[in-house]
């Protein structure tokens, strides 16, 4: 009889440990599918992120070529700011010239004729450097 009391706990062990890796193959399966589920979507989040921020890339892109193109634009109008200065500052000794010109008493014709002023500009000139006209002494 105890022959067979021991051979029946053999084969309760043996069918308990079946039973138990069953259980854990059946536990690793479905702790394995969520595992690769969770894993697809944390993907699928980083795809999403990924192209959001490709997205935002080239919208900083187009605002940098636009902000670019402005900066150029700018960088000309200097230019030509700098030029029309030039030019200016290359004038200025007519001006000069004129108003030594209207402190001797020339003609509003005469200072436009030698100083390639316009009839306003030397009459301006005139008026301002010339000299005093009824008493009056003008600004110099």
């Amino acid at each position: 009889m105890g022959l067979t009391n021991l051979s029946n706990i053999d084969f309760l062990l043996i069918m308990g440990r079946a039973v138990f890796l069953v259980f854990s193959f059946a536990l690793a399966t479905v702790t394995f599918t969520a595992w690769r589920r969770a894993a697809r979507r944390e993907s699928e989040q980083m795809q999403a992120q990924n192209q959001a921020l490709l997205e935002q890339l080239a919208q900083i892109h187009a605002r940098f070529d636009c902000t670019d193109q402005q900066v150029r634009q700018l960088g000309e109008q200097l230019e030509q700011a700098a030029t029309r200065s030039a030019s200016v500052g290359r004038a200025a000794p007519g001006y000069q010239i004129a108003i030594r010109l209207a402190r001797g008493g020339a003609s509003a014709d005469e200072l436009a004729g030698g100083c390639g002023l316009t009839r306003a500009e030397a009459d301006l000139v005139r008026r301002l450097h010339g000299p005093a006209q009824g008493g009056l002494r003008q600004a110099s």
